[in-house]
């Protein structure tokens, strides 16, 4: 798979958890934000209380890693802390909200495209463990894990 082609399906499975998380009450206040030490794929904000760092992999069917989940490893978790740290810094009007680390698991099948990587159907409700089949393939939330790790201190 070439490198464009990755980047296009992550971002599509980048737009279904935010397209989730909207449905479930979420925010989304920043998407694919980036600093030195990475990228942070969601940030959501429920309320006026809390504030959610999400990292989001997309993976075949026919993935290695348990669809990403052993991907995120102890230093990727570092990483994200860092770069959540200097979000928060540079947005201190959020300086008392609660925050947490979630992951989502993502999985798709077959050509993921044929629809533009930032279009899903916006009247499409997604159900966590439901595929949405779209001409040529289906993307599905294998599974949302609140809290997957703890704030790290560098």
């Amino acid at each position: 798979m070439t490198k464009k082609r990755s980047a296009e399906i992550g971002i599509l499975g980048e737009n279904l958890v935010a397209q989730w998380l909207q449905g479930q009450g979420w925010q989304i206040i920043a998407q694919r934000w980036r600093c030195q030490h990475g990228e942070i794929d969601l940030i959501a904000q429920q309320g006026d209380r809390l504030l959610t760092f999400v990292e989001v992999k997309t993976r075949n069917s026919r993935n290695w890693d348990a669809d990403g989940l052993l991907a995120i490893s102890a230093s990727k978790q570092i990483r994200l802390w860092q770069a959540a740290q200097l979000f928060l810094a540079t947005h201190p009007e959020l300086d008392n909200f609660l925050y947490r680390f979630d992951v989502a698991l993502v999985r798709y099948q077959g050509d993921c495209l044929i629809l533009p990587a930032d279009r899903l159907p916006i009247d499409e409700k997604i159900v966590l463990g439901q595929a949405i089949a779209l001409t040529g393939y289906q993307l599905s939330l294998q599974a949302y894990m609140e809290s997957a790790f703890d704030n790290i201190e560098a």
